[in-house]
């Protein structure tokens, strides 16, 4: 298996963490007959010679030794080596561009790709399921690969490599389409009986992706039963092999695996093939989230995060079915609902009654303690507070009051909106008790300051000061003093007192909080403007200057043609604020240049479509121009982020925002 390895000069070699010289170890690691070995091996492989997706020489030095190693009967989890070799070779063609070393890849795991058609029939079925993907990305002769997946399938009767076949006729129906309506006809036929229910829904999936026009009308009570009938005939998980305990990424990646991921693997590959079609996909949802099977319930939620972030629609009925999970038995169910319900925000609103009654009979949820760092909000009470649910305020009470409070308590005050005021008291207190010398005091100012700005807390004023003009010099010390500067600024004219402190930070890294601080506090333009425009009459670099010169309005006209010039910038993410802030300084008069701007960056840059949905809303009726913009906006069915990939957290937060600044522009219109 390893003739000639020894004659290779690995030391020249490089892999992620410097010499290559222990790839050989690895290599025989995964021949080892003891099974943690071979998964310390290709963690290591995955972790050094193949880091990320990388290809360095060592990778192409591994890749005969691995085709040698996956031909090997006597070698062990060979379906692993398979996987890796695939990883190697990359999932489609080589973009034009990119390093050398990713076509050679492609083309030494394309050169060995006999291997894979000759392992589609080994004995080892984790190793045929493994070749199932491989053919079809490696092999050549589309027709010889469709030829030899209808041969397997027709032999085939393990359900996991029946997925894994399926799966690939999709792979090559999009990939070759000129073979895609013999490929077609063959999953229309594996869609029906006689074929058992796992394959039929992953030929289901594969038609909702290849040809939604073939898939039946009855389609969701289809599939619900397929679900409910694959769960009565899934093996029970007690049966599986034994695997290893090891500290390692593939073993813990093993471990956080669904206890039914080719069930799971079903279910995505479907819903991502239905697309847009929201109301089936909540149907659907709907029926997985009432299934007697908890494994199929928890499969429900970990996907259905991926349908809210992406489409609007009402998610009432599937919401309050997940909160229904809070009160099972099995802690997976319980986890799987908070994961999705506190990324919900408001959206979770028809589950708060099962959130509260998960946080009333579950204290030891409340707080989140994690082996290295400081204990954050638990789940539940973080969904609860974030729906903004007034019963999550005294439970956030409680915790103030406690000497080691959760860090991010602060962060979700403003979700709660006038029904948080009864905490400023403890938020004072939490704030009074930080010690300036506490090198993690910025975590827990920064959230406690920014709560107590959001209850435009006045009383808070001298606690704020304290922390201004007595916080050491830290690495983070600036996130402290900015957000104590902006809560400063929204406390307003019953924050006059800290003047004489704002002045003295205009000319330190937060001088241009400052300096926002500064307008709000003394209307002082000519001090503003000296901070954010250089000598030559430029804005200077940096994105909070804009929004500054924005709220200024026509006090910042010597700023204008600084911000003309930075309206022709490369970048959207300048042109855009400076667009907004000339149109708030210079009014109608601007409207050639804005106007267009805006209209052109709302249809190429749908992430800016906040701000400048926020900058229509303060033109008044002179936005009228681009209200068509806005009336689209609200009757979309896909979420503005969902095309460029957002931050799926923040998504449907960051969405409903939008939504409601159009509606409220619309309405004042």
């Amino acid at each position: 298996m390893f003739t000639g390895i020894d004659e290779v000069d690995w030391a020249s070699m490089r892999h992620a963490y410097g010499s290559a010289e222990d790839v050989p170890g690895l290599l025989r690691g995964l021949a080892s007959a003891d099974p943690a070995e071979r998964e310390i091996a290709l963690d290591g492989m995955y972790g050094a010679v193949h880091h990320q997706g990388d290809v360095y020489d060592s990778t192409l030095a591994c890749v005969p030794y691995l085709f040698t190693l996956a031909a090997r009967e006597e070698v062990r989890d060979r379906g692993g080596i398979v996987e890796l070799l695939v990883s190697i070779g990359g999932d489609g063609e080589v973009a034009e561009g990119a390093d050398a070393g990713y076509a050679m890849a492609r083309a030494a795991v394309r050169a060995g790709a006999e291997v894979f058609a000759r392992l589609a029939g080994d004995p080892d079925a984790g190793v045929r399921r493994s070749a199932a993907s491989a053919v079809v990305r490696f092999l050549d002769r589309p027709e010889r690969v469709l030829s030899l997946l209808r041969e397997r399938i027709a032999v085939e009767r393990d359900e996991r490599v029946l997925l894994a076949l399926t799966e690939g006729l999709g792979f090559l129906a999009h990939r070759h389409p000129a073979h895609a309506a013999e490929i077609v006809e063959l999953l229309t036929a594996l869609s029906m009986a006689p074929y058992g229910p796992g394959q039929r829904l992953a030929a289901l999936g594969q038609l909702a992706g290849n040809a939604p026009d073939r898939l039946p009308t009855d389609l969701v009570p289809t599939v619900v039963g397929l679900l409910r009938e694959r769960s009565g005939q899934r093996p029970d998980p007690a049966c599986e092999p034994d695997r290893p305990d090891t500290n390692t990424l593939v073993g813990r990646l093993r471990r956080l695996r669904p206890s039914d991921e080719e069930g799971s693997q079903l279910l995505r590959t479907l819903h991502t093939g239905l697309d847009g079609r929201v109301a089936d996909r909540i149907a659907l949802l709907n029926g997985q989230l009432t299934s007697p099977d908890p494994t199929d319930r928890c499969n429900a939620m970990w996907m259905s995060f991926g349908l809210f972030r992406d489409w609007r629609a009402d998610y009432s009925t599937p919401v309050a079915l997940i909160g229904a999970q809070l009160a099972a038995e099995e802690d997976q169910l319980r986890d799987a609902a908070t994961s999705v319900l506190e990324d919900l925000y408001q959206l979770a609103a028809p589950a708060a009654d099962d959130l509260h009654a998960l946080v009333t009979s579950r204290p030891e949820l409340w707080v989140r303690h994690w082996e290295h760092g400081a204990p954050t909000l638990g789940e539940p009470l973080r969904a609860l507070a974030r729906s903004g649910d007034p019963r999550a305020v005294p439970v956030l009470g409680q915790l103030l009051a406690t000497p080691d409070a959760p860090y991010d308590l602060g962060q979700v005050v403003a979700h709660l909106g006038p029904a948080a005021a009864p905490l400023a008291p403890a938020l004072r207190a939490g704030l009074a008790g930080l010690s300036l010398d506490d090198p993690d005091i910025h975590n827990r100012a920064t959230a406690l300051i920014t709560a107590l700005g959001e209850l435009n807390d006045t009383e808070s004023l001298p606690l704020i000061l304290r922390l201004l003009s007595g916080l050491p010099d830290h690495r983070m010390r600036f996130l402290v003093v900015g957000a104590a500067l902006h809560t400063l600024g929204a406390l307003g004219g019953a924050a006059r007192e800290a003047i004489p402190v704002v002045r003295g930070l205009l000319d330190g890294e937060n001088a241009i909080e400052a300096a926002g601080a500064l307008w709000t506090l003394t209307g002082d333009a000519a001090a503003v403007l000296s901070v954010l425009l250089t000598p030559d009459g430029d804005v200077v670099a940096h994105r909070g200057a804009t929004e500054v010169l924005a709220r200024l309005g026509p006090e910042a006209a010597p700023a204008m043609d600084g911000l003309r010039r930075e309206t022709e910038a490369p970048h959207a993410w300048v042109r855009t604020p400076a667009a907004c802030a000339l149109w708030r300084i210079g009014g109608e008069a601007e409207s050639g240049r804005v106007l267009p701007l805006l209209r052109s960056t709302w249809a190429r840059t749908p992430e800016l479509r906040r701000p400048i949905a926020e900058c229509v809303a303060a033109m008044g009726p002179a936005g009228a121009p681009l209200h068509d913009l806005l009336r689209a906006e609200l009757t979309a069915p896909q979420r503005y982020i969902a095309p460029c990939g957002g931050y799926a957290p923040l998504a449907v937060l960051s969405d409903e925002r939008l939504l409601e600044i159009c509606r409220s522009a619309l309405g004042a219109a």
